[in-house]
């Protein structure tokens, strides 16, 4: 059931952060997965409480926001992103009064919050889907999902041939309130995950009031899971081949990115303009191209979507160019700023996915991708851990695994578990201080050395260098909003330079993606580098795999 605050909170509603002029534009946003960030009751599980408790090392840090992963009441058939009730708090993480203070507290600290929203699809236990199976065939609550009558001369068929991007058929056949074989319903992910209909008004009306009351609660805006998925193609027609999810963000498929979406957010928009302090939307857009993910950002429309154009580029100069000026260019004619991002809850770690050679070249190109990605204009997105440097998690045993998809067949790789594993605070101790009553999952035994605790103070750690990195950025007039950027191209190959200017002062960023050190004529003086760069006789020594900052 719904929950409702037992009592009036104290004051009003909670205060954002002071305003300034499109500050999504140029923010830092630190993403939490509240399973594995801090656990404030020691039941091994991370949740509101101990978020509550380490928001100052979010401060600290230098992030200007930060997005919770989903919270709300779900069986958690898919890590909470099925859906029971919106407006709940599943209990392993807290209640609303833990939600009311967590973001009372980010306020304080001039963080800004953005919380998930999982418009697509719900759980199986979401009361509409509930009744709907209750009261059988004919069901007006059957017309807010995809509910439809099988093929064959027995319906026991699916109505067509979708894939869940789970594995397997994206339907599952119901069971009549008799006991006889029924419908069969639309899921695009687990069968405990039905998919809503948004060509239903009330599903729209729905969402739009749970808009407000989390915005009356106090948010900043939403992060929207699967902001492609909405609107289904009319019809639903068959795709005509197997194998369906190696086109996701190829091409068009008839589940996603279909242009009935952009109505949809057109009155999120409204919605969100109604309230003070710049509240924003976040597109999880998987689409074809990068002009494709434009539309969703149009002015009347969302705020940022994230850039997977970006996040799937490997450790190549060429190619690393190519997707930031491909990103740049589809931007700037809708005005938005572009977004970059590295890590998140469902990729592998990049720590471990530039490790071509082992894990000392992982971190050495983490940390000089960190510097490259917060140098580039607009918006920026850190996953909880990668300021850490940890890497991908990639020998959990099998049953202590929770990613739906590993146990299904054809479907994603299933291994989402590795990126998830609760991180690690102290150097020793029960769960290296993730809580008292040890993790979730696994974490690995040398994690204490990599810790928060380990990290602090150490000016060659990579905690510190994101430290440094986000306090420069904050500063540097050149930095941050933009649309821009120079490219200097008297440089080697497999070197990267560009040149960003202010009114006042100009910075040059240069980035060595080979693995051996490469000379070069020193732009300027030296800010940051993610190793040490040797500066002789006007000359600079980049280290292999690494970046560097500079006042130009």
């Amino acid at each position: 059931m719904t929950q409702h605050l037992a009592e009036p909170t104290t004051g009003t509603e909670a205060a954002a952060p002071e305003e300034t002029p499109g500050w999504w534009r140029e923010a830092v946003i630190y993403q939490v997965y509240p399973r594995s960030f801090a656990d404030g009751n020691g039941d091994g599980m991370g949740d509101l409480a101990g978020i509550r408790s380490r928001l100052p090392y979010l401060r600290e840090l230098g992030v200007d926001a930060v997005w919770l992963s989903p919270f709300y009441a779900s069986p958690q058939a898919d890590a909470g992103y099925d859906v029971a009730d919106y407006r709940a708090i599943d209990p392993m993480f807290g209640t609303l009064h833990d939600a009311d203070g967590l973001i009372r507290d980010a306020h304080g600290l001039g963080l800004r919050v953005i919380v998930d929203i999982v418009p697509n699809h719900c759980s199986d236990q979401h009361d509409w889907f509930q009744r709907a199976l209750t009261e059988g065939p004919g069901s007006p609550l059957r017309d807010r999902f995809h509910f439809r009558p099988g093929k064959g001369e027995h319906g026991q068929l699916p109505p067509n041939d979708w894939e869940s991007i789970f594995g397997g058929p994206a339907w599952t056949r119901t069971e009549n309130p008799d006991g006889t074989p029924g419908d069969w319903y639309l899921h695009l992910f687990a069968p405990e995950q039905p998919d809503f209909n948004w060509d239903h008004p009330a599903v729209a009306d729905e969402f739009r009031s749970i808009l407000r009351f989390w915005l009356d609660m106090g948010v900043d805006g939403f992060r929207i899971d699967v902001a492609h998925g909405l609107v289904k193609a009319a019809g639903l027609p068959d795709m005509g081949h197997a194998e369906q999810l190696r086109l996701l963000g190829n091409q068009a498929l008839p589940f996603f990115d279909q242009d009935g979406v952009h109505e949809i957010y057109r009155s999120w928009r409204k919605v969100l303009d109604e309230y003070p302090g710049q509240r924003v939307g976040v597109a999880e857009a998987w689409t074809p191209t990068a002009e494709r993910t434009a539309l969703y950002l149009r002015p009347d429309e969302l705020h940022q979507a994230f850039n997977f154009h970006y996040l799937n580029t490997g450790w190549d100069a060429g190619a690393l160019r190519g997707a930031i000026d491909v990103s740049l260019d589809a931007m700037r004619p809708v005005g938005a700023p572009t977004t970059w991002v590295l890590s998140n809850h469902d990729v592998v770690r990049h720590a471990t996915r530039f490790a071509d050679q082992g894990p000392d070249q992982g971190l050495r190109r983490a940390r000089a991708a960190a510097l490259l990605m917060l140098a580039l204009p607009g918006s920026a997105y850190v996953y909880q851990g990668e300021e850490l440097g940890l890497p991908e998690v990639t020998d959990l045993p099998d049953e202590a695994r929770q990613d739906p998809s590993f146990f299904r067949e054809n479907g994603q790789d299933g291994l989402r578990d590795g990126c998830r594993v609760p991180i690690p605070w102290t150097a020793g101790g029960t769960s290296f201080g993730f809580g008292d009553g040890g993790s979730w999952l696994p974490q690995p035994p040398n994690w204490g050395a990599l810790s928060v605790e380990a990290q602090n103070g150490d000016p060659d750690s990579t905690l510190e260098l994101y430290r440094h990195a986000l306090a420069v950025r904050r500063e540097h007039p050149a930095l941050g909003a933009g649309s821009e950027v120079a490219w200097l191209d008297d440089v080697p190959e497999g070197v990267l330079a560009f040149r960003r200017t202010s009114a006042t002062r100009d910075f040059v960023c240069t980035v060595n993606t080979t693995g051996e050190p490469v000379r070069i004529p020193a732009p300027g003086r030296v800010l940051l580098s993610s190793a040490p760069a040797a500066v002789n006789g006007g000359e600079v020594e980049l280290p292999a795999d690494g970046a560097v900052w500079w006042e130009a």
